[in-house]
């Protein structure tokens, strides 16, 4: 064997291990990736019930009904779409109606989704960027109480 194909048999197979590496991390972690889903997207994109997902949107305003104990159910919206969310557990100090949340659970159904936690925004430098865009192509983007813009100044 001369020198030539050696390197070229010990570069493929190093190549070959590489790839096999970066296949079994993406398979190991295939069930801990969380998708970011919108209401509209749920519908435009046909997500299936049973799918784990992240979703966010605006709180409605008039959906916050508080069960027994720490049962609440409520309604995420971004203009087109709307999703009803049931929870259990507690909700951060920053969650009211008319504000930005993203929740992380399973959907269950058409618009009905199951979540494992809540979180509250507390400015719009805390909304995910896809979530903030999506709002402001929708007109439903709100700046803070006094008007003023976000953090990068629009």
């Amino acid at each position: 064997m001369t020198r030539k194909s050696r390197r070229l048999v010990l570069i493929s197979s190093a190549l070959a291990m590489l790839a096999l590496a970066a296949g079994l991390v993406l398979f190991a972690l295939r069930d801990t990736i969380v998708f970011f889903y919108t209401p509209s997207e749920i519908d435009a994109k046909n997500v299936q019930p049973g799918t784990r997902l992240r979703l966010g949107g605006l709180v409605k305003e008039g959906s916050v009904v508080r069960g027994e104990g720490k049962a609440v159910t409520f309604s995420v919206r971004d203009g087109s779409g709307e999703v009803h969310v049931t929870y259990s557990g507690l909700l951060p100090d920053l969650f009211r109606e008319g504000q930005g949340v993203v929740t992380e659970g399973v959907l269950e159904g058409k618009g009905q989704f199951r979540a494992d936690s809540v979180l509250a925004k507390h400015d719009e430098t805390y909304m995910p960027r896809d979530l903030a865009e999506s709002l402001k192509k929708q007109g439903l983007w709100q700046h803070g109480k006094d008007g003023a813009p976000d953090a990068k100044g629009k």
